[in-house]
């Protein structure tokens, strides 16, 4: 069972005669990983809008970074907030506020109408989608049992790129329809307009979906509520193994108080606990390996270096597809192999492959139209090492900082953990994402991918010393 692929109408044993109620797992995390796909909607559909933006608003290239970066200052506050709400007033109601302000900032990002209207309006967005991004994986790690909990937590990552790539498919259709992403479509509107209106469809379904899921158990059990926390874990596994789980978390809980920041700290020695530092430190570079400059500037990216819009849209969606097929090979091996292994792996992948990638960027040179040409073979070249780093990346460091992220912490600490690290992965985030542009135009493409090189090279060694393996484990044992 471990290792092989799941459906949703398998059962899992838990002895005591007790199976897994696979597809009503299946279901609810089905939905809850509808907060993934908005969370990749959201933060790609950017990508083929700078055109737009830059005409519409009159942006230098500073403002186009912070306008396609305002995003990422509200994802920090949102998944800094998330973290303590969702101890406050639950996991599900938290995503219930997310899919609202999702909803929102589509529509006001289409609207608006000057820079100041649309970075508030993306910022409106950032904070569902930083919330989305830690109470997804943390919900998903509470309903699950530990055999797939792996498994269940690595579709996380899968919906973050299918919506990526669901934005890249939209942004591409749109601006074939209009001629390009500036020309008018429906009702007069330029075609980038509506790559932001078209996210309100998805934000719409996920708001209704949330409402048919129930409560995280491990929350209503830290509330008090141990009756609706047992009728859902009976639902979920059986009523002896509800029993039994019932008690194991109150166990966990019952030497504490509620949770709060301060827990933190060791209170033998007053200092962070290394538990989340090891939590931050992932979490930063998941980000300084510079896997969003791919997905927010790629199409800028490539047609700097020669290839026409329309291809380097298509390139975003080839992209898109590798990270889809790099997610599921997590999803098949990661309850079997283990997750230190999987991030060791990459850090090594990466390393070599953005090496490769700036090493071509290095060799580029300076055409008649002031741009960046890259002769045939380097470009190739480039293109396929560009896509292996994808593949690498979004099947392992991807997927599994999102799975350790939600199971690592013990439960008295898990929502303050995951907003101390969730806040400081969107302030990396903001920080590659804000400074690619003048990086690009003033220190070049070969040391900016040189930098995200040497991240890979040094997380590493931080994974080695780090992080320790959870695969297995009960979350009431972490």
């Amino acid at each position: 069972m471990a290792g092989g692929p799941m459906h949703s109408g398998e059962s899992v044993s838990l002895g005591a005669g007790e199976r897994v109620n696979v597809a009503f797992i299946v279901l609810i995390v089905a939905v809850a990983t509808i907060g993934g796909f908005m969370f990749g909607y959201d933060s790609g559909v950017i990508n083929g809008t700078q055109e737009g933006l830059e005409k519409a608003f009159g942006l230098s290239k500073f403002g186009t970074g912070f306008n396609v970066g305002a995003i990422l200052i509200g994802c920090a506050v949102g998944a800094f907030l998330a973290g303590r709400l969702a101890d406050r007033l639950g996991r599900r109601n938290v995503m219930i506020i997310a899919a609202g302000l999702f909803l929102v900032s589509a529509l006001g990002a289409g609207a608006a109408s000057s820079s100041v209207f649309f970075v508030c309006a993306r910022l409106l967005g950032g904070l569902g989608v930083g919330a989305a991004s830690v109470l997804t994986p943390v919900y998903i790690s509470e309903v699950t049992p530990a055999a797939i909990r792996g498994r269940l937590s690595s579709l996380q990552q899968i919906m973050i790129i299918t919506g990526l790539t669901g934005a890249f498919v939209a942004n591409y259709v749109l601006a074939q329809w209009a001629g390009n992403s500036t020309s008018l479509l429906w009702f007069d509107q330029p075609a980038w307009r509506w790559m932001f209106w078209m996210q309100a469809i998805p934000a719409a379904v996920y708001l209704i979906a949330l409402m048919f899921i129930p409560e995280s158990p491990r929350f209503l059990v830290a509330r008090g509520r141990i009756d609706e926390a047992t009728a859902v874990l009976t639902r979920l596994f059986g009523p002896t193994t509800a029993k039994r789980t019932v008690g194991d978390i109150q166990r966990s809980l019952s030497a504490d108080h509620r949770p709060r920041f301060s827990d933190l700290r060791d209170r033998t020695t007053g200092r962070i606990r290394p538990i989340v530092w090891a939590g931050v430190v992932i979490a930063i570079f998941q980000q300084f390996v510079g896997i969003n400059i791919v997905f927010y500037y790629g199409a800028v990216l490539w047609q700097s270096v020669g290839f026409s819009e329309g291809d380097s849209l298509k390139i975003n969606i080839l992209s898109g597809v590798l990270s889809i097929g790099a997610c599921l090979f997590t999803v098949a091996t990661v309850d079997k192999i283990g997750r230190k292994p999987l991030l060791l792996v990459g850090s090594a992948g990466m390393t070599v492959t953005l090496a490769t990638v700036a090493f071509c960027f290095a060799s580029a040179t300076l055409g008649a139209d002031g741009g960046l040409h890259l002769a045939t073979g380097t470009g190739r070249i480039a293109l396929v090492a560009a896509n292996l780093y994808v593949i690498f990346f979004n099947a392992t460091w991807g997927p599994i900082v999102w799975v350790m992220l939600g199971e690592m912490f013990p439960n008295q600490i898990r929502g303050s953990g995951l907003a101390v690290a969730g806040a400081a992965q969107w302030a990396a985030n903001f920080f590659i994402s804000v400074s690619f542009p003048p990086a690009a135009a003033n220190l070049g493409l070969a040391i900016t991918y040189g930098f995200y090189a040497v991240s890979a090279f040094v997380s590493f060694f931080l994974v080695r010393t780090l992080i320790h393996e959870t695969r297995g484990r009960e979350l009431e044992e972490m």
